[in-house]
Parts: C-alpha cells; sequence; structure tokens
C-alpha cells in the first residue's frame, strides 16, 4: 500500500506540475461539447445519452490511455528495480479514475450548461456516471498496459479496445437513459451488477496477467 500511494502521489505531483497536458484534455472536452452545442442544439434525451457517452469514450482516450504510455522503457525497468508490478499498475488505475472522474464531472457541468439536462432520476444518472468512469480507467488503464508492453503502439489499444468497449458502453447507455427518463426502466440494477461483474473481470485480468507484462 505504501508503494500504491507514493506511486499515485508521483503521478498526481507529475500531472499538476506539467498542468498544459491536463487543461489540454479539458480543453478538448470543452471544444468538443461546444461543436455538439453548435452542430445539435439541445437535443432529446436518447440523442443527449448517445452523444454524452461518445464524447466520454474519446476523452478517456486522452486522459487515461496516457497512463503507462507516458513512461519509457528505462523508466519503466527503473520502477521495475523499487516496486511490486501490482502496485505499480493499480496506482496507475487510481491514477486513470482520478482523471476519468474529472472530465466526467466537467462534461456534465458543460453538457448541462450548453445542451441542457433532461433529468428524471439524478441517482440513476450519476451512478451511471460514476460507474462509467471507473469502467473507461479500467479498460483503457488494461490497454495502456499491454499496449506499453508492446512497443508503446497506441494504435494497438483502438485495436484490442473496441470488443472490450462496445458491450461497457451499450450498458451504460442504457443504465445513463433510464436517468434521463421519465418513465421507470426494468432490470435496472441487472445492468448493474452486469457491469460491476465486467469491471470485475477486468480487474481481475489486470491484476493477474500485468505481472506476466512486467518480467517482458
Amino acid at each position: 500500500m505504501d508503494a500504491l500511494f507514493t506511486l499515485l502521489r508521483k503521478d498526481l505531483m507529475a500531472e499538476w506540475r506539467h498542468k498544459h497536458m491536463l487543461f489540454g484534455v479539458l480543453l478538448y472536452v470543452g471544444s468538443t461539447v461546444f461543436i455538439i452545442y453548435a452542430m445539435a442544439g439541445r437535443p432529446d434525451a436518447a440523442v443527449w445519452n448517445v452523444l454524452f457517452w461518445v464524447s466520454q469514450l474519446f476523452a478517456a482516450v486522452n486522459a487515461a490511455a496516457r497512463s503507462f504510455l507516458a513512461d519509457n522503457a528505462a523508466r519503466f525497468r527503473y520502477y521495475a528495480t523499487l516496486v511490486p508490478p501490482r502496485a505499480y499498475f493499480l496506482s496507475k488505475l487510481v491514477y486513470g479514475l482520478v482523471l476519468q472522474l474529472l472530465v466526467t464531472t466537467v462534461s456534465v457541468g458543460l453538457f448541462a450548461l450548453l445542451l441542457g439536462l433532461p433529468l428524471y432520476r439524478p441517482f440513476e444518472f450519476l451512478l451511471t456516471a460514476l460507474l462509467g468512469s471507473l469502467s473507461l480507467s479500467l479498460v483503457f488503464t488494461f490497454l495502456s498496459a499491454i499496449a506499453s508492453r508492446a512497443g508503446g503502439n497506441a494504435a494497438l489499444m483502438a485495436i484490442l479496445g473496441f470488443p472490450l468497449l462496445l458491450p461497457v458502453l451499450m450498458i451504460l447507455g442504457k443504465m445513463a437513459l433510464a436517468g434521463l427518463s421519465a418513465t421507470v426502466a426494468p432490470g435496472w440494477w441487472s445492468l448493474v451488477a452486469s457491469l460491476a461483474g465486467l469491471d470485475a473481470l477486468l480487474l481481475a485480468l489486470g491484476v493477474v496477467l500485468f505481472p506476466v507484462l512486467w518480467t517482458e
């Protein structure tokens, strides 16, 4: 745990030291929302939901996916002599989650300001946004770890990410729509359980497989 918190503090301090990278991600989010507003105005709840999660997907690529790819091979070998592999992986996961939560919070605020917020059930939508941030950070941290050990090829994340992101985004879209609709959506908690199970599977895969990547 000491190694995890030390690595996490190092990543957060480095992110704050290079604030232009963080502000670049937030500028990307703001520009995306403004372009959507300029082209679509204030859409209905179903279109709003689709636009929101598509914007979250591309924002996650710019935010959480930088976790492993930011460290070069020499630095990675240096960390291998200091900390256990699981602590390194979990620190990158928490770091990606913090960034993704920040991006999601800013996105929700900008969407509400420019495109409106057709919200009927705040609990369902906010829980979905929280679980969505966790799911996206899990997926992209896992993919970033694989890509970093495969020569740092970011295109590999796009190739491997599609089969993982498709079920995640479909579940998140259905869950969020329940919070944006005036009608009660049956089976909402089943979707929550499915997403939680998928997140647990990705976390287990990362914890089990990353030590193998660590020794390569």
